[in-house]
């Protein structure tokens, strides 16, 4: 969000939510390549700033007939935007971002956290869920109410299950960049894991 223009994207998002009729997941991060920010007139010292003000206004954008917002970095006076996203008030926005850090972004102004599995301050992330709902009591928020995707998954039947029985909402898989022969099979077993993992 911090390379992004907030009224544009907020019609893209509410657009793709329209197209998907009310399934999109809206997820977000403020980025660590200081060089490409600064690529896009982005400071990276003010990053996180940004992001936040610019989600904020986003907000403001999908939820009001005429939207205005005035940050220290993001200021429009009022305006008409459409479309409206299908979800209300908007769609989820999950803040990814390593603990604990991006776990307080997500709690100020997100609707879920997506971290890493594994960061070099940490082996597993969800040894950190305990802690991270702890936070979320503290900021006043219901945990069940910013749900915790996981971002790197295994084709570990056992480990999401557990990922499942510790409450981790969903996970994202990563798929190589290789051809459909390579790739085909890997989501065909993908797909048998969730009825699996469903029940």
């Amino acid at each position: 969000m911090a390379q992004r223009d907030p009224i544009q994207t907020a019609k893209l998002v509410a657009s793709l939510d329209q197209v998907s009729g009310g399934r999109f997941l809206f997820g977000v991060g403020n980025g660590w390549n200081a060089e490409e920010m600064a690529n896009h007139g982005t400071a990276f010292a003010t990053r996180h700033r940004l992001a936040r003000e610019r989600i904020e206004a986003m907000k403001a954008i999908w939820t009001e007939e005429r939207a205005e917002y005035h940050g220290g970095m993001v200021r429009f006076g009022p305006m008409h935007a459409w479309p409206k996203p299908v979800q209300k008030p908007h769609p989820p926005v999950i803040v990814g971002g390593a603990f604990p850090y991006g776990a307080r972004r997500a709690l100020r102004y997100g609707d879920g956290w997506m971290p890493h599995r594994v960061r070099r301050h940490y082996p597993d992330v969800t040894a950190l869920l305990p802690e991270f709902r702890r936070m979320a009591a503290e900021a006043g928020r219901d945990p069940a109410s910013v749900p915790v995707t996981v971002w790197g998954a295994p084709e570990d039947p056992g480990l999401l299950r557990r990922d499942r029985d510790l409450g981790v909402a969903r996970v994202v898989v990563s798929l190589p960049s290789a051809g459909a022969d390579a790739v085909l099979p890997l989501l065909d077993r993908w797909a048998a894991l969730i009825p699996a993992l469903a029940g």
